[in-house]
């Protein structure tokens, strides 16, 4: 049973390194101005499916509610990349169950179309610590956290919300956040 037991930590704690290198190696590609994204047709509800399914269990084990809701018409297929986009979307939900003790996490789809263009749109809520003015400006800083705390309490390098971001930008998006410290 300790043998067990110790080789689910050494595997934990070597996924933990292997998410970090990746981290590293995306944001360097991205600084280096190397990163490239592969623009194709992508099923949408599969790659949601991916996502949820990746997501979702971190939240039910956790006994959060954990919801997906559609807002209007939205098309089948997109064109993306499929890898970033799950990326993105991966990293995003996961701070939110990361972040959220009770209640629940809601990603709500939608589709911003505008005269000569259409975006999907990804909103990510959740009922989690929140943060206050002066954590949002430095929200998106590589290697930057709310505060030293939040390390210890929750762990992370402070690098997926500054790739996801750089990451949206090349997928011609963005990531943005609204937060009450208290409300999520």
């Amino acid at each position: 049973a300790d043998r067990i037991k110790s080789a689910g930590i050494i595997r934990r704690n070597g996924e933990h390194l292997v998410a970090l290198i990746n981290d590293i190696l995306d944001l360097s590609k991205i600084e280096a101005c190397r990163m490239t994204v592969d623009k194709t047709v992508v099923d949408l509800p599969n790659l949601l499916n991916e996502v949820i399914a990746l997501t979702r269990q971190r939240a039910l084990r956790k006994s959060l509610a954990f919801d997906l809701k559609f807002e209007g018409p939205i098309p089948r297929t997109i064109r993306t990349d499929a890898l970033r986009l799950r990326q993105i979307l991966v990293n995003l939900i996961g701070n939110a169950v990361k972040f959220t003790r009770r209640g629940g996490i809601t990603v709500t789809v939608s589709r911003n179309i505008t005269y000569f263009n259409h975006q999907i749109r990804f909103d990510i809520a959740d009922t989690g610590i929140g943060m206050n003015a002066e954590q949002l400006g430095q929200l998106f800083q590589t290697f930057s956290q709310a505060d030293a705390s939040t390390t210890r309490r929750f762990g992370g390098s402070g690098l997926g919300l500054a790739i996801s971001r750089k990451l949206a930008n090349l997928l011609d998006g963005d990531v943005k956040v609204q937060s009450e410290e208290g409300q999520g």
